[in-house]
This record gives C-alpha cells, structure tokens and sequence, in this order.
C-alpha cells in the first residue's frame, strides 16, 4: 500500500489551506459593484399585514432600493416549492400552502421576511430596514408540537384542518396490535425530542448576481446541492432554462442539513439584483440566523414495544407528531419519513407499525439536521429497551443481546422498510462492551457512590440507511505536465472530500496527491451533480471518482503499450509507472499524458488530450451500524452530568482514512452529546418569540463538556458499491443522542428516576433528583 493510497490515515490536504485563511466562503466573495441587502423581519409569530410604509426607508442614504411581498408578487415570480410529496388522511395531497420569499398578507413565524433593503454598504441596509413601518394586527399562534393537531388549535392556514400537513403510515397495523394484545409484557413511553439549531460555524450568506447582456442569473451559495438548486431556481422561482442560472459553491463552514433547502435570501438577492443591476450580497448575522435559519427534530412521539415472556421482541407501535413550522420547506418531508426504518434497528422485531403526521405551527420551518429522521428513531427504540430491562428485571445489554440479528441471518428483511444486506451487530456489542470495560462497571458505580456521585452507563445498538438510490458524476481532466483536474457531483461542508477524492485518484493512477486538484460545486463544470446529504459522498462521489480512475488507467495502459510497443497484457503498472514485464522498458505516467497531447505519438484512433468521465447509480441503499457505550458521572448537588468515558465500535465498510473517519465519528458524538445534554431551542408558548435567541440561550458542547471518544472500526464491507464503504457522516450523531441519555438514566435509577425531559440539563436533572426526594420523604412519612 502506498502512502496516500485508500486505507491510509493522511491528514486532510485542505487543512493547510484553511488554517491559514485561505479558504474562500461565500462573504469572502467581493464582486464589482457590489451592493449589499438586509432582510426586515417579523416581529410577530402570526399576525395580518395591514400596511407596508417604504417611504422613510427609500430615503435614507445609499439606498437602492426597498422591495416587499407586493413587489415580488407583481413581479410573477415563484414560490418556494417542496420535494416531499405525501398525502392526508383519506388519501388527499398533503398541504401545501404558498411559501413566498417575502411574506404577502401575514406573517406567520417570528423571523418570517417581510421586506428587503439594497443599499451601497451593509450598515446603509440595516439602518435603512430599521426605518421601514409596518402595521400588524397580531393573532393567536400555536406553537407546542404535541397539541398542534388538538381541535380547538390555532389554525396557521385556514385551508388546513387540525394543522395537518400530511400523514404517513409503515407496517403491519393487524399484526402490531395482535401482538401488544397478546404480550407479556408491554413497554409505553412518550419521548419528546427538542428542536435544535445548526449553527454552523460559518453563517449562510448568498451573493446574487444577475448579468443582462449574458441574461444569466449566478448565485454564490453554500449549498448541499447546488444542481438540483438551479433546477428550482430557474423552473420553479424564475421561469428561465437551467443554462440561464449558475450556482456557485466554493468552501463552506459546515452545515449539518441547514443548507440542503431553497431559502427565501436566494431568490430575494437573485431578484434584486436584476432589480438594481448589481450583484446583492447578504450575510447572515448569528441572532439573526437563530430566528430565519431553517431548526432540527421537534418531535413528539407516543411508542409502545411488546415482549414475550422470555424478553424477545414481539411487536413495536410508534405514533409521532413532527413538528414543520409555518412552511413546508423543500426537504419538510424527509426526517419525518424516510428515515423510520431505523426504528428496527438491529434487532429482531416481527411487526412494527408507524403512523407520522408533519404539523404547521407558527415556528421557523424545519428541515433534515444530522441524522435527519435517524437519531430520533435510535432514541425512540433504544429508550424503550431500557425502559423493557427495568420493567422485566432483565440487564439492558443482555435484552439486546437476546434480540440482536445473528450475522448467519444475513441478508435481513426487517420488520419495517429495510433488509440489511450484512453486519455484524453482536460482534459490535462485544467489541464496545470490551473497549468500555463494562464488566468492571460496578466496581466504578461503587467508587463515585463513595464520593457522592451517582454513575451510570448507557448502550445503544444503531443502525441507520445511508447512500441512498442516486447518482453521481466526476470528471477526471489531465494536463500535458501530468497533473489532473478532478470534478465531481458532490459538495463537501469540512467532510475531507478533497482528501479522500485524492487517494481514491492516486491509488489508482500511482500519482502524488499535490498533483491533483479536486473540484466541487460549480453546475457549469457538470451538467448532473447529486451534492451532498444523507452521508452519500464516499458511496456515490467515490464509487465515481473509482470509474474515472479506473477509465484513466485504461486509457493509460494503452498509450504505455503503443509507446512500449508491447501487448497491454505485459505491462506492470506500480507507482505511476508502466514496466514490459522481466524488461527495463517502462514509461511513466506523466510521459504517457505528455504523448497524449502530441497527435504523431498517439495510438490509432485516439482523440488528442486526456479526459476521462463516469457516472455512478446506485439503486440500494447501505447500512452502517454500531454500538456506543456513554458513562456519566453526574454531581446531586448540583445536577451536573460530566462525560467520563465514551467507546464507538463502528462498521461503515471500507475505510477510506481511518483519521478522517474518527473525525467524522467524534463531531457526530459531540452534537448527540449537546442536544441529549444541553441544546434546545424555546419558544414562548403566547408570543411565539424564540426565548432563545442568542448564544447567551442556547448551549452548545465546549471541550471541557467531553471526554476523549475512542473510534474502532469492525468494518464488513458492502457489496452495494464497488468501494465496499457505508455512509459514516451521520453515525456518530445517531448513537450518541441515545446513548447519552440512556447512561444518564442509569445514574439517576436508583433514585427512582425513570425518564427525564430532554436535553438533561443541569436544572432538569437537580429538579428531577429533588422531585424524587420529596417523593421518598412523602412515602416514608405515610408509611
């Protein structure tokens, strides 16, 4: 194996560039004449527009121009669509109200945009919003996700009955309620999941840029999927062909699902431009990202799991209320329904059934955000298995143990959506319990009970679909000194993409990585391009990038044997070098581009020039899974939950970079970690204002919240794609929220505490652990 061949822990070959301010975001981006916009938003979380009064604001100085909803409407532009497509009960289309860029009649969520201001600078926009006058008459709003549906709810849209956007229906409805009735025992919980924020370290930010003699439209954008954004753009938002609009991503700061929708700034900056006739730049500030950036999860989830009176697993009934703002955005539909497969988990459950409904509530709209339908799952299934251990007297581990699917069952049709082509998920338990040294947990529990802390453990078996049916294409391009331009479909938000693109490219063709340059994000470099989300890039971009590679090295074997004068068959290819096989006679690769571009030293019937493309489909999907072990130690005093040991045991087939996939894995923990312990974002339940409107509000995990997070890898690589690899994004995220919140229940189990309002936060567990006190004093005085 080579030193940068696939398999290799390298340090990402961006990172130099990074580090060191060379990267190129979005507000990096300084065009000619460029003027900048600021967006007046909503006040209020539902209220009537009486009146919009611009006057003042066209006034002030430096501006260029002051558009409302009224504008854009006159303008006949269009609204924002949506790619979930699902019905309503009895079988009708789901709602789909109108999602305008600037809000029309009424405003129906605190941030909503209600007017845009172009001015020279960006203060001059700003100061020139604040002069805008609007006159609202606020309304009722709804805002509490498990009630939003109750008959005497505020309705966000008149047209929609009870709030209910849509209702999906998985399973065996018979057979689930056949078992519950006939079980053991039956295990019911509610879990209410929180909403959560993204908060990328770089903010969203969009440069529109219209250009009249070319009459093309090009929008800077960090974005998950830049080619199906142009197809929205110019077929759903402006009416134009897709030739006529460029999307153009360069380096982004992260994204976690935030960035995979059609936002209302893109089309406003796209508009306003052509309006004034400059490139318009927004970007995003931070309070103002936490009340228009699209949130996470906000599930409210009614489940029931029946067993047998040996512990097997019977039956599982899920019933979830999704929570999906004001609006349906473009990816509304998706956490609340292509992920429920993950419900089975890894275990053998013969019926399951599911009914999810999505919900308008006067709130921000909601949209995929790590794991996107995944994490809540795990912890719907893994809490109820702890829940089962406590109420049958059995060890957690070993009820999962006695329903885990046995790798001799291979492939596994579960008992909902999904057959797991291969794993081995007891191997992963064995191996996590190993690294956590689980056995000798007692012994730890016994030694913080000695110094008054209460220690818990928790476990979680996950497993999750990834890579999903797609495709993807990359263009791998040689220059005459033999260096290469490689171009592929997907987009990378700080996943290494670069890096691992590169080994993929240099396994194959023997070459050095500062040779090739790897290009993401430009719908003018590629006419498809699948981008990035549901942790498809190392299945679809790399399965790609293999072809192309494997198409160069084809190409390139046939160039050496015209060169060699030798049968391709004789050739030994190894470090870029083509050797006749027992001769001195060889040809490097950098020689053989060379000949490429020289037409009298080109085989016959070759074109001069070196370009090679492939594209990658993929109809199944793959199933990375894992197991986590979390142990807390939490302060009763104060209600404190500190992280002292954490183990991942997880197979996403082939490795790639082992270093890579360790950091994937540990910032997929971390943000588990913060929305079990810390995240969540509130709403007034009257006014709808977001409470938590700030950093100073919303919590997220430092390093002083972590424990070091060790990654082992059981990889069983998948024959769904020729790298052998699983999605490995996600996995981190979709073990951890589980995991977590199982360790610290165990800790508070011997206090009586079963369940506990998420995120465990230093004031939810001290209410809890006081609660529990008054209840023993209550019953020690009756008794």
């Amino acid at each position: 194996m080579g030193q940068f061949d696939v398999g290799t822990a390298v340090p990402r070959t961006e990172d130099a560039r990074l580090l060191t301010g060379g990267g190129r975001f979005v507000d990096d981006v300084a065009l000619p004449r460029l003027a900048h916009a600021a967006i007046l938003r909503s006040p209020h979380a539902h209220a009537v527009i009486r009146a919009i009064d611009t006057a003042a604001a066209a006034r002030r100085p430096g501006v260029l121009a002051v558009l409302t909803g009224a504008d854009y409407a006159a303008a006949g532009h269009g609204t924002i669509p949506t790619q979930t497509a699902l019905s309503r009960r009895g079988g009708v289309p789901m709602a789909r109200p109108p999602f305008r860029p600037l809000a029309l009649d009424r405003v129906r969520h605190v941030g909503e945009a209600v007017a845009v201001v172009v001015a020279e600078s960006a203060s001059a926009a700003a100061d020139a919003a604040e002069a805008i006058g609007v006159d609202y008459e606020p309304l009722a709003a709804v805002i509490d996700t498990a009630t939003a549906d109750a008959p005497e709810a505020v309705l966000v849209w008149d047209e929609v009955p009870r709030n209910e956007c849509f209702v999906h229906v998985l399973g065996d409805r018979a057979a689930v309620d056949a078992a519950i009735a006939a079980a053991a025992h039956v295990v019911t919980r509610r879990f209410v999941i929180t909403r959560a924020a993204a908060n990328t370290m770089e903010p969203r930010a969009y440069i529109g840029d219209h250009d009249p003699r070319e009459r093309r439209r090009t929008l800077h954008a960090g974005v998950h999927y830049p080619h199906r954004l142009r197809r929205t753009m110019a077929e759903d938002i402006f009416g134009v062909p897709e030739t006529g609009l460029r999307v153009r991503v360069r380096d982004i700061g992260g994204s976690f699902g935030l960035r995979g929708g059609t936002y209302p700034e893109q089309i406003l900056l796209l508009w306003a431009s052509e309006r004034v006739g400059r490139p318009v730049k927004w970007t995003c500030g931070r309070s103002e990202a936490l009340i228009s950036d699209h949130h996470g999860r906000d599930n409210v989830t009614d489940a029931a799991l029946a067993l047998g009176a040996d512990g097997g697993f019977l039956a599982l009934r899920v019933r979830t209320r999704v929570n999906i703002g004001a609006y349906v955005a473009t990816n509304a539909g998706g956490p609340a329904t292509s992920n429920l497969g993950t419900l089975a988990g890894t275990y053998v459950t013969p019926a399951i059934h599911v009914e999810t409904s999505g919900l308008f509530t006067n709130t921000n709209p909601t949209c995929p955000y790590r794991g996107a339908g995944r994490p809540e799952a795990a912890y719907v299934v893994e809490q109820l298995i702890d829940a089962a251990a406590r109420e049958i007297d059995m060890d957690p581990v070993a009820l999962r143990r006695r329903n885990t699917i046995a790798e001799s069952a291979m492939p596994f049709r579960t008992g909902l959506v999904f057959t797991y082509d291969c794993g081995r998920f007891e191997d992963n338990l064995d191996r996590a319990l190993a690294a956590a040294d689980h056995a000798d947990f007692p012994a730890r529990r016994a030694a913080a009970e000695a110094r008054g802390r209460l220690r818990g453990i928790g476990v979680s078996n996950t497993i999750e679909r990834a890579g999903a049916p797609s495709q993807e294409r990359a263009v791998l391009r040689f220059e005459p000194d033999g260096s290469a331009a490689l171009k592929v479909g997907t987009i990378s938000q700080g996943q290494g993409h670069e890096t691992v693109y590169k080994q993929i490219v240099c396994g194959a063709l023997g070459l050095a990585p500062e040779a090739v340059r790897v290009e993401e994000g430009d719908t003018d470099a590629l006419p498809i391009g699948g981008g990035t989300g549901g942790s498809r890039s190392a299945t679809m971009g790399g399965s790609a990038v293999l072809r192309a590679a494997e198409k160069a090295a084809a190409q390139a074997r046939r160039i050496a044997a015209h060169l060699l004068e030798a049968a391709e068959s004789d050739l030994a290819a190894e470090d870029g070098v083509f050797r006749v096989a027992g001769t001195d006679r060889a040809v490097s690769f950098r020689e053989i581009v060379r000949a490429a571009y020289d037409p009298r030293a080109l085989p016959e019937g070759f074109e001069p020039g070196f370009e090679v493309s492939a594209g990658y489909v993929s109809k199944v999907e793959n199933f990375p899974n894992g197991c986590h072990v979390c142990e807390v130690e939490i302060d009763p005093e104060t209600g404190r939950v500190d992280i002292v040991a954490y183990s991942v045991v997880d197979d996403v087939g082939t490795v790639l970079n082992p270093l890579l996939l360790e950091g994937q894995i540990q910032g997929g923990v971390a943000q588990g970690l913060g929305q079990a312990l810390m995240e969540r974002l509130v709403f007034d339940g009257e006014s709808g204002q977001n409470l938590s409107g700030s950093f100073m509000d919303y919590a997220m995990p430092r390093a002083d919240d972590l424990c070091a997070i060790g990654v082992a890898s059981n990889p069983v690589p998948t024959a769904t794609n020729p790298l052998g690899v699983k999605g490995a994004g996600e996995a981190g995220t979709v073990g951890a929220l589980p995991a977590v919140t199982s360790a610290v229940l165990d800790a508070l189990a011997p206090l009586g505490i079963d369940r506990l309002p998420m995120p465990a936060s230093p004031e939810t567990v001290w209410r809890a652990i006081a609660a529990a006190g008054r209840e023993r004093e209550s019953g020690a005085a009756d008794a």
